[in-house]
C-alpha cells in the first residue's frame, strides 16, 4: 500500500526504463493531457475546456462513458475535427466492471463495440480500477488505468514509474502500451484536499521534467467551473487548469513533447521494448 510519504513524488518512479534513449527531437520530457468525462454536465463543458487548450496550442484526449449518458456524435466530431482525441472510459462507471472476470468479459464485448464505432485506440477504467491481464480483451493500442503513486485512489497501489510500459500476453499475440497518470488528479487536489493553488501540480511537473519522464495529467470538466462563476462544493475554477498550461509554456518552452496518448503509445511501441518493472509484473493490478 502506498502512503503520503511517497506522494505526490515517489522517487523510485523516476528510474528510466531499459532501452529508453529519450524523447523525439531531443525533448526533455513528454506532456500528455487527458480528461475523463464522468457525467452529462461534464460532457456539456467539453467545448469550453477544449477552447482553453486550443487557444494555448495544446491538444488532449477526452474519455467518455458510453452508457452512462448520451455521448453526442456531434461533440465527438467537433473534437476530432480540431485534432483532439477520443477515448472510452469504462461502460457504465458503476464500480462493477472488475467485480468478476465474467462481468468484465461480457462488458468487454460492448466496450469493443464502442471502440470500433468511435474509431478509437485508447481506454481508461473508471476510478482507476484495473486488471492489466483482463484488459488485453479490449481492442486497444493503449490503456491509461494506472498511476505512478496515488494513495487517494480506491485501489491505491501504483505502478511506481513515470514512463509508459508494454503489457504483453503470455504468447505475445496481443498486448498494449500502458500510460500511467503521473500528476495528481484535479478532484483529489481541489475537491478532496481543498487546495487553492496549483503548487502541487507545479512541484510534480518539475520533478517529472527533471527525470525526463512522462507528465500525464487527467482532469475532469465535471468539476471545473467556467466563465468566472462561483464554484460549487464539488467544483474548482477552470482558471487553475489554464494557469497550469501557462506554467508549462512559460517555464519549459521548447523543452517538452506535447503529444496525444495514441501517438505516444505508437512511438513507445515502435521504439522502446520496456515492460512493466519486474517487482510489479506478477501483481494482479
Amino acid at each position: 500500500m502506498g502512503g503520503l510519504n511517497n506522494w505526490p513524488i515517489d522517487e523510485k518512479a523516476g528510474e528510466r526504463p531499459e532501452g529508453f534513449t529519450g524523447w523525439p527531437e531531443g525533448k526533455k520530457f513528454a506532456i500528455i493531457l487527458t480528461h475523463d468525462i464522468e457525467m452529462a454536465h461534464g460532457h456539456d463543458r467539453c467545448k469550453q475546456l477544449a477552447a482553453i487548450e486550443e487557444e494555448m496550442g495544446f491538444r488532449s484526449s477526452f474519455n467518455f462513458v458510453p452508457k452512462r449518458y448520451d455521448v453526442s456524435p456531434e461533440l465527438r466530431k467537433y473534437l476530432t475535427d480540431k485534432d483532439f482525441e477520443i477515448g472510452v472510459h469504462g461502460l457504465y462507471h458503476d464500480g462493477k466492471l472488475y467485480r468478476s472476470k465474467k462481468i468484465f468479459m461480457e462488458r468487454a464485448k460492448e466496450i469493443n463495440g464502442f471502440i470500433k464505432e468511435w474509431n478509437v485506440t485508447g481506454f481508461r477504467s473508471p476510478s482507476m480500477h484495473n486488471n492489466l491481464e483482463w484488459i488485453q480483451a479490449l481492442d486497444i493500442e493503449y490503456d491509461a488505468s494506472t498511476f505512478d503513486t496515488d494513495p487517494f485512489e480506491p485501489k491505491s497501489e501504483g505502478v511506481a514509474t513515470i514512463f509508459p510500459f508494454r503489457v504483453s500476453s503470455k504468447d505475445d499475440s496481443k498486448g498494449y502500451i500502458e500510460l500511467p497518470y503521473t500528476l495528481p488528479q484535479d478532484f483529489t487536489l481541489f475537491v478532496m484536499l481543498q487546495e487553492k493553488t496549483i503548487d502541487i501540480w507545479k512541484r510534480k511537473l518539475d520533478w517529472v521534467a527533471e527525470k525526463g519522464g512522462m507528465a500525464l495529467i487527467t482532469t475532469h470538466p465535471d468539476y471545473m467551473c467556467f466563465d468566472g462563476k462561483k464554484p460549487s462544493v464539488e467544483e474548482y475554477p477552470a482558471e487553475y487548469y489554464r494557469e497550469f498550461l501557462e506554467y508549462i509554456k512559460s517555464r519549459y518552452e521548447g523543452q517538452y513533447w506535447q503529444v496525444l496518448p495514441r501517438d505516444l503509445a505508437t512511438y513507445w511501441k515502435s521504439n522502446v521494448n520496456a515492460t512493466m518493472p519486474p517487482k510489479h509484473e506478477k501483481r494482479n493490478l
